[in-house]
């Protein structure tokens, strides 16, 4: 299945998951059904010690499915060595939607909107370097970058707008 894919990337601290949620709700807002990817650069656990599905994965679960009336989550526990999957295998696994927001995966060709703020760890700009960068979200003017599309970071109509438009959606 070919999902139709933005992505929101930055460095640490530059806003990346307060414009996608922001995103994710204009857009449900829209009526659009909205899958998110989030790449994390640590460790994470999403269940909790003392849960059963926790257990199940301590014990030695390769994967976990969890199921109830309101959601499931699905849990897969990478063998030492192995690779984390690639955002296309991560894509693949993702249910029929309209769009699909990516926060993070910023070496990949998907189309993106760079975040920049002030309070970043790094100030060094993406664009330029990166592949894929369509425009430049700040909470600084001066934080633009020639030839792409700027927004203010707390821009949302305009951002979802850029967005739906620049994939054809609108």
């Amino acid at each position: 299945m070919t999902h139709r894919v933005f992505g929101v990337t930055g460095w640490k601290n530059s806003g990346k998951t307060t414009l996608t949620v922001r995103l994710v709700a204009a857009f449900a807002e829209r009526g659009l059904k909205v899958a998110t990817v989030k790449h994390a650069h640590h460790s994470f656990d999403i269940d909790q010690p003392g849960t059963d599905s926790f257990r199940h994965r301590q014990a030695g679960a390769m994967e976990t499915v969890i199921v109830s009336s309101r959601r499931w989550a699905q849990m897969h526990e990478l063998a030492t060595g192995e690779q984390e999957p690639s955002l296309a295998t991560v894509l693949a696994r993702i249910s029929p939607c309209d769009l699909v927001l990516v926060e993070g995966y910023k070496n990949e060709a998907h189309p993106k909107i760079e975040c920049r703020r002030k309070e970043a760890r790094d100030q060094t700009p993406l664009a330029g370097s990166l592949p894929g960068i369509v425009a430049i979200a700040s909470d600084e003017a001066d934080r633009q970058e020639a030839g792409l599309p700027f927004f203010f970071l707390d821009d949302i109509p305009g951002i979802a707008g850029f967005i739906l438009s620049h994939l054809g959606m609108e």
